[in-house]
């Protein structure tokens, strides 16, 4: 009998302890980890760091940026930049892993001792193992991984945009509360609209909140067949969705309510979805908001 998402995750996440030291005990990670702490504390310059691939990588991975480690450029003035100054591109860019990585390795506050913050070394060492944990999971079911991610970094999300910015975050909410990822073909206000109507931030700074919100996402991504393209916002066939979507981004179009209504509940609720007045409100928007 396969596992359901819900009880592989709560079986990971029931004795992460034991799951972290296992994975730190692999033998990459062991290497990995035992040569990024013997040497981190010796770079002293923004450009040793990343130029440094085994060290830069493996930072980059810890905090969330492994896709971005080719990005050398853009890092660089992240780095420089610091996050001191609120013009500074690590407080511009939406993405909240950007600012943490400026912030853990604080080179624009911390010139050459940076690198001996423990947000730099145990802290990065830590988190590495976090993110290969997840990446290990990753494996034998997505919904796991994306679960623990998600646990793991709710309380760095301080707002929609960065929601937006973070796919795998998103695509838990999404897939938790049914909202189409199609909903990423609409300009960037109105995806912001939709996740204010079913999201409360603060929610995620609680634990209690947190966990059920993953459960509730693990028993979705079941239920979905291990996927967010079958939810409420894909029920309808006569692509009446579709066209309330087009015409939030000012597409002409015409779409019968009284087959959109019996999609949703009648009021907002973040228990069942998106509502219906929500989607017939988001038909009037202009694009941009």
């Amino acid at each position: 009998m396969v596992q359901s998402t819900t009880s592989a995750y709560l079986a990971v996440a029931t004795n992460i302890a034991a799951q972290q030291n296992a994975t730190a005990g692999q033998a990459d990670v062991k290497s990995a980890t035992a040569y990024y702490l013997a040497n981190i504390g010796k770079v002293t310059t923004v450009s040793q760091f990343v130029n440094n691939y085994q060290l830069f990588s493996y930072a980059m991975k810890a905090y969330g940026l492994e896709d971005m480690t080719y990005a050398k450029g853009l890092m660089i003035k992240v780095l420089n930049g610091g996050v001191t100054d609120s013009k500074a591109l690590a407080n511009t860019l939406s993405d909240p892993r950007y600012k943490a990585f400026a912030t853990a390795f604080d080179f624009a506050g911390q010139g050459a001792k940076a690198t001996q913050a423990t947000s730099a070394t145990s802290g990065a060492s830590a988190k590495y193992i976090e993110q290969t944990l997840e990446d290990n999971q990753a494996k034998t079911n997505q919904g796991v991984a994306n679960a623990l991610y998600f646990k793991r970094n709710a309380s760095s999300i301080t707002s929609i945009y960065g929601l937006l910015a973070d796919s795998t975050m998103l695509s838990v909410v999404e897939t938790a509360y049914g909202i189409s990822s199609t909903l990423g073909e609409s300009d960037i206000d109105t995806q912001a609209a939709v996740l204010s109507k079913v999201v409360n931030l603060p929610d995620f700074k609680d634990p209690t909140k947190v966990e059920k919100l993953v459960e509730r996402y693990t028993a979705a991504y079941d239920a979905n067949g291990s996927s967010n393209t079958t939810n409420v916002l894909l029920a309808d066939t006569s692509n009446t969705v579709g066209s309330i979507l087009n015409a939030a981004n000012g597409v002409s179009t015409s779409y019968a309510p009284n087959s959109v209504l019996n999609l949703f509940n009648s009021t907002s609720s973040s228990q069942n979805g998106v509502s219906s007045s929500l989607l017939l409100s988001l038909a009037k928007l202009s694009k941009g908001g």
